[in-house]
């Protein structure tokens, strides 16, 4: 048996492939038949005519969802060579530990060790929308102690409608968080396929903001990160993502979390990372379900790498602590705030968004101040503005354009050639508006600067000896 590959007629095509699949185990047979697929798919930026033979095609996915539980994933696979309509994934991490299945730790060790499963308690939970159509993706954070309603449970925290329902569950529970944000496919990976797909990407850079310290010796948990910037492997990753015992807890975890996809994002989609699709596609097969076809997956790959770094936006569900972890009595909770979350779901996840929210006023706009690298040093309290002609400047800037309510956050020690002007909650028109009374800075949509400010300034160097706009 052969199956013939071809590139579409919009490329310039060489003489068709013919790949012998004769007397290949079903097994082998499968994954050569993803990695050759990709391979060609990310290559070529074509899909040819293997797409109409798999195009209805979920080979890895591992959960048998009922015809009930697949009916909450609207959308079937697309029979289109291109991502025509906007398309939203649910991605659920879990980490499931020995103890936590009621087995003992494995081969007589004392501790539990992770397990490769992806039924329990969910311990990242994003939701993604693709739009091809204004050509942006936007990930939303769903703390994993938000407090919601689940089907069958009640009141509780949405990490356990995973190991209540799986992705079903699931994706009902965030939907009705959300007032009824529809749901297309979902994707689970497990920790420890975070792990290996970090080492299977050769590692990433990144800038570790603090020294993370913490040990748990139940479940052989050393985590020991010094702050700074550094190429992490698949383990200091892990670590990295998992650490949640400072001030912010979970939310600051997100934030790290949010940092690091971004990272990865900008980094693997290289050349180079072509080389590792073999390695990185046996990841994918043992530590991941999802029931994404091979022609959306192909797509989707094809999307981001093309899409312009501006037009990814994170996002973090709108909410507070229940407590602010003063009762260690009580459960903590993140509790959301439903008219934020409303107006969040109708700019980021419905087909026709809301262009009619009002415009926020200057002086209402929450701003918080970040000097980074050397305008301040990290865990200083900050400097007068007196004392710093940099902030001084940027504090008469924004006050110039009707921007008054300013506030200064704990400084961001790593070294910023470019200020970041983040949209913490999402609010891109009001994160323009102040790039162009500042003169200089980038945009970002993300939940990484200050937690209660609408917008957070990273100062970089660039805000140096910037003359002020002339205003009326």
């Amino acid at each position: 048996m052969f199956i013939r590959f071809r590139h579409s007629p919009n490329y310039s095509s060489t003489n068709p492939v013919q790949v012998s699949l004769a007397a290949v185990p079903s097994e082998l047979h499968r994954f050569w038949w993803l990695s050759g697929w990709l391979g060609v798919g990310l290559i070529s930026a074509t899909l040819g005519g293997l797409v109409a033979l798999i195009s209805h095609s979920t080979p890895l996915q591992q959960k048998t969802l009922s015809p009930n539980e697949a009916a909450v994933f609207s959308q079937a696979p697309r029979n289109t060579l291109q991502l025509d309509r906007p398309l939203t994934l649910m991605v659920i991490g879990t980490s499931v530990l020995t103890s936590d299945v009621d087995a003992p730790p494995p081969s007589g060790l004392t501790y539990h060790a992770n397990v490769n499963s992806l039924e329990g308690l969910s311990d990242t939970l994003l939701l993604v929308r693709v739009d091809p159509q204004e050509r942006r993706l936007v990930m939303l954070s769903i703390p994993r102690d938000t407090l919601t309603s689940i089907s069958g449970r009640g009141d509780a925290k949405i990490n356990e409608a995973n190991a209540l329902g799986g992705p079903a569950l699931t994706a009902e529970t965030v939907s009705q968080l959300l007032g009824g944000v529809q749901i297309d496919r979902y994707l689970r990976i497990n920790v420890q396929g975070v792990t290996k797909l970090v080492d299977a990407l050769g590692g990433v850079t990144f800038y570790v903001p603090k020294d993370m310290k913490y040990r748990d010796d139940s479940q052989r948990l050393n985590i020991d990160l010094k702050a700074g910037k550094q190429h992490l492997n698949g383990q200091q990753t892990h670590d990295l993502l998992r650490f949640r015992y400072d001030e912010l807890g979970d939310i600051g975890r997100i934030q790290r979390q949010q940092a690091v996809i971004r990272a990865v994002v900008e980094q693997s989609l290289q050349p180079e990372t072509l080389a590792r699709i073999p390695q990185i596609l046996t990841v994918v097969q043992e530590n991941l379900d999802t029931n994404l076809s091979l022609q959306e997956v192909g797509q989707l790959t094809g999307f981001i790498s093309n899409l312009p770094r501006s037009q990814m936006q994170m996002l973090m569900l709108p909410g507070y602590f229940s407590n602010n972890g003063q009762d260690s009595t009580n459960p903590s909770y993140w509790l959301p705030r439903y008219g934020d979350i409303q107006a969040l779901v109708n700019s980021h996840f419905r087909d026709h968004q809301d262009e009619t929210l009002p415009q926020t006023q200057p002086s209402r706009v929450r701003i918080a101040i970040q000097p980074s690298g050397s305008l301040s040093k990290q865990d200083s309290p900050p400097q007068p503005a007196s004392t710093n002609p940099t902030l001084s400047q940027t504090i008469k800037k924004l006050g110039q354009a009707g921007y008054s309510n300013v506030y200064f956050g704990q400084a961001w020690g790593e070294p910023l050639p470019i200020t970041r002007i983040i949209a913490q909650q999402g609010d891109l028109a009001t994160a323009q508006a102040i790039r162009i009374a500042l003169g200089f800075g980038e945009v970002r949509v993300e939940s990484t600067g200050v937690l209660d400010s609408d917008i957070t300034i990273q100062l970089g160097t660039d805000a140096q000896s910037r003359p002020s706009p002339n205003y009326p």
